[in-house]
């Protein structure tokens, strides 16, 4: 009987110590996500600016309709998101599964490249930016120059009309290499015991490629993919700082125009806070549902050891 209570003492101390060292985060869960979030998801239901708590009222699915039939640069936004996102995914993707396959070969010096291209993913934003600015400058910026050497007296306003082109450039850019160091991991899990049968089997390079490591990659190209996809939309940093000497009151050019660029409006520049909320939520959803068609043709291209 005593060893049963002793048993019964030690279980119910294991477990009153484990609500202790966890109660820390179910405190800053509740009260820093959950409370936030729904009182966001309420206040995108209300007329709140900021200031009207007095006259703070319920105003329905107003501000989520509103964003589709009466605020043309909400539609404006999201249309250009999509394109910001088809064109840097596909450019950052390819480009860092190169770098990775190249940096995976055994030549001399592959880690000091490994470390140089991915210096630019830790590196300070502003920084980077800053320097791009000088790099694309319409009058006295490198890459106008450098085009020049072909085509004299060029002058590509890559921080205005083409600042989506330059956007991609710099986004691409800082991005290799976190996309190179997750593709080299998996470069380098491919078991060599299928390379070598594949070789033996009198697979050439080409072939082991195409039927070796890109189906053992699809895994990590599909995490990368839907990592990449869910960042294109949360963009908003980098174009508020590559265009802040081209900026009208503090909103970029229509080319950079992004979904996130816009609910920043909303929220400070005209304190509709509950319309701003809205918009959140609505690009919430459609990054959940582009996700969740992601999700559905993983079933087609990506292989997995599970599979029947």
């Amino acid at each position: 009987m005593s060893k049963r209570l002793i048993h019964l003492s030690r279980r119910q101390s294991r477990t009153a110590w484990f609500y202790v060292f966890i109660t820390p985060w179910l405190l800053g869960l509740v009260f820093l996500t959950i409370v936030p979030v729904a009182i966001g998801f309420l206040t995108s239901f209300t007329n709140y600016d900021g200031l009207n708590l007095p006259t703070l009222k319920f105003v329905g699915l107003r501000n989520y309709i509103r964003a589709f039939t009466a605020d043309k640069d909400a539609i404006f936004a999201f249309g250009q998101t999509l394109r910001w996102a088809a064109l840097n995914l596909p450019a950052w993707m390819t480009l860092s599964f190169i770098l990775a396959l190249i940096l995976n070969q055994d030549v001399k010096g592959r880690g000091f490249f490994r470390t140089a291209f991915y210096l630019p993913s830790v590196m300070p934003a502003v920084a980077l930016v800053w320097v791009w600015r000088i790099i694309l400058d319409r009058n006295v910026g490198l890459l106008n120059a450098f085009i020049s050497l072909f085509r004299p007296n060029t002058a590509i306003p890559w921080l205005t009309t083409y600042a989506l082109p330059g956007l991609t450039m710099i986004a691409v850019w800082t991005g290799l290499g976190w996309g190179m160091v997750i593709f080299l991991a998996a470069l380098q899990g491919i078991p060599d015991e299928l390379v070598e049968a594949a070789r033996i089997d009198g697979a050439g390079n080409l072939q082991i490629f195409r039927f070796v490591t890109i189906p053992l990659m699809t895994p990590v190209i599909f995490f990368v993919l839907v990592n990449g996809l869910v960042s294109s939309f949360q963009q908003y940093v980098l174009p508020q700082l590559l265009t802040a000497g081209a900026q009208i009151s503090g909103v970029p050019p229509r080319s950079v125009y992004l979904a996130l660029t816009h609910v920043n409006l909303q929220f400070f520049a005209y304190q509709r806070f509950g319309y701003g909320t809205a918009l959140l939520w609505l690009l919430f959803l459609a990054i959940v549902l582009i996700t969740i068609v992601v999700f559905r043709t993983q079933r087609f291209w990506v292989y997995t050891e599970t599979e029947e």
